[in-house]
């Protein structure tokens, strides 16, 4: 979908001089990310803009920490309880992992996306009880599954909640709930991801007992919060930086072989490679089939399982690709003529594959710009995903539909519910009124906020460690978006499946540079001899040759 230009403010005199010490190019990415003085630029080219903050400060810590080291100490039946995204599995591979270290034979247990859902439920509680457990710590999940939670005091399990979900309207009675986003909790950052609240709670527990902190597991946090699309800013960069080092020496066997399944060359990874490569492939082990898999494949040191469980979801996630590709051309086929017209995208229909309802949803986000529903209507219920844009909440939303849904959670651009077939009419309806509502003074077109505009010919290595010193980027700091103007275009040409994306050569000045535009193949005939371009300048590496690209955001007929 083509986007609306919002174009580089003027900086004001003072921002210049305090400035100074940089190119005007520079100055410009800069200000306009809101950084007006020599002292912020040094700390966020520099990386330091975040402290560590004291994991004590999370309401619920102390007593979690001491129930986890009751149970240590009398070698209770611990299991963690996780989620089946990336962000889930790598928060129980995590946990496990420092839980195990501590001498404790810890175990895990991972819902079926399928016949158990998302969250914990009465029926695994159960069981886990038989077989002994005493303390479960969910990780990734839990804030909503109060009546889940009194189900297992009842049997005697004792239930520690570490999430960052939003809360729901009761409050779980566990012996600690961990989540910086509860009501009163003091933590001053609380952009967390599920991996992220894990981590706070292993440090916590690592510093109490004198061992310093978890620092093997940042590649893991730095996994889970990039693929989850938490905010990288504040304390979730700081984690992510910390653990891109980790990830890109990492000595998880697993990691290296989807690492090599992927084609990722050893010390290339970026947040940008987690969130397209290695994170979908994660993903696709809880969306096609079971999440153990990308488990086993953290945590293993068979260096043959490691490799057999890599080209699995390697096979999975080319599956995945295709299945949700099938399911936004269903849509598009229910909807008709709908989307462009609508104020919102809602499909349910029993031939969607409920592993990737969520992915084809973000895909009709992407394409109209409209907040998507997207679900797979079974037998008896409907079981969905929601993705949205700026000033439609989904949690928000749902809440709203409260008592037409038998379950439902998650944050502000993204969440899942299940209803009865008989209310998804009237749910439908509901979603639309409040879209009718919230959004009715918005312009429902995306807008491309620019940086700085600058010519071809000064594109090069100089201009590239700037912006690389503004890593990781990604939700909340995106990659600096530049812009050229009256650009000749060279050549053009489709590549990839079916022709879904856009190969350009484009020159300015003497300066010929490659480019490739993502999901742009059906604008080919649509681009003239002369454009305006907007892009992100990266690095590209193509059987082991690295040479500078353009990533193409949007591109216009030339305004001069």
């Amino acid at each position: 979908m083509k986007s609306k230009w919002i174009y580089p403010r003027p900086i004001p005199e003072n921002v210049e001089r305090e400035l100074a010490g940089y190119r005007p190019i520079e100055r410009q990415v800069l200000y306009m990310r809101g950084i007006a003085t020599a002292k912020d630029a040094h700390e966020v080219l520099g990386r330091y803009m975040a402290i560590d903050h004291d994991p004590f400060l999370l309401m619920g810590m102390d007593q979690a920490v001491a129930r986890i080291l009751r149970a240590l100490e009398e070698e209770e039946r611990i299991v963690v309880y996780g989620d089946y995204d990336a962000d889930g599995v790598t928060s129980t591979a995590l946990m496990v992992g420092v839980l195990r270290q501590l001498g404790n034979k810890v175990e895990y247990y991972i819902p079926n996306r399928f016949n158990e859902g998302y969250g914990l439920n009465t029926e695994s509680i159960s069981a886990l009880a038989n077989d002994g457990a005493t303390l479960l710590i969910s990780v990734d999940c839990g804030m909503r599954d109060a009546d889940k939670i009194e189900h297992a005091n009842r049997l005697g399990v004792d239930v520690i909640v570490t999430d960052h979900h939003e809360p729901g309207e009761s409050h779980p009675r566990a012996i600690a709930v961990v989540n910086p986003k509860q009501e009163g909790d003091p933590y001053p950052f609380k952009s967390l991801s599920g991996v992220g609240v894990a981590y706070k709670l292993a440090q916590a527990l690592m510093t109490r007992l004198g061992k310093g902190d978890p620092k093997d597991a940042l590649d893991l946090v730095a996994l889970g919060t990039v693929a989850d699309v938490s905010r990288l800013r504040g304390e979730n960069r700081r984690l992510v930086s910390l653990g891109l080092g980790r990830l890109n020496d990492t000595r998880r066997v697993g990691l290296r072989e989807l690492m090599k399944a992927a084609r990722i060359s050893p010390g290339s990874v970026t947040a940008t490679s987690i969130g397209f490569i290695i994170g979908p492939r994660l993903n696709a082990a809880g969306r096609l089939g079971s999440a153990d898999r990308a488990l086993r494949l953290l945590t293993t040191s068979d260096r043959s399982e490691a490799k057999d469980l890599a080209s699995e979801l390697d096979k999975e996630n080319r599956k995945r690709q295709e299945l949700t590709a099938r399911t936004v051309e269903k849509v598009l086929e229910i909807a008709g003529e709908g989307p462009e017209d609508a104020v919102l995208v809602f499909a349910a229909d029993e031939s969607f594959h409920e592993g990737v309802v969520g992915l084809a949803a973000a895909r009709l986000r992407e394409r109209f710009y409209r907040p998507a529903f997207v679900a797979n209507r079974g037998e008896v219920s409907t079981r969905g995903s929601a993705r949205s844009i700026p000033g439609f909440h989904v949690t928000e939303a749902l809440d709203e539909c409260a008592d037409l849904l038998a379950r439902y959670g998650g944050h502000e651009r993204a969440g899942g519910f299940t209803l009865d077939n008989a209310n998804v009419e009237e749910f439908q309806n509901r979603l639309r009124e409040i879209a009718e509502r919230r959004l009715k003074d918005i312009e429902l077109i995306p807008e491309l906020e620019i940086d700085a505009e600058v010519d071809l010919p000064h594109l090069g290595e100089d201009l590239l460690e700037f912006i690389e010193k503004l890593e990781p980027c990604g939700e909340g700091n995106r990659a600096p978006v530049l812009m050229a103007k009256n650009v000749t275009v060279m050549g053009k040409r489709t590549v990839g499946a079916d022709g879904r994306h856009l190969k350009l050569t484009l020159k300015q000045g003497g300066r010929v540079i490659d480019a490739i535009a993502f999901r742009m193949g059906d604008r080919v005939t649509d681009i003239s001899d002369r454009v305006d371009v907007a892009f992100s300048f990266e690095r590209n590496e193509y059987m082991g040759i690295r040479s500078l690209q353009l990533n193409v955001l949007d591109i216009r007929g030339a305004s001069i």
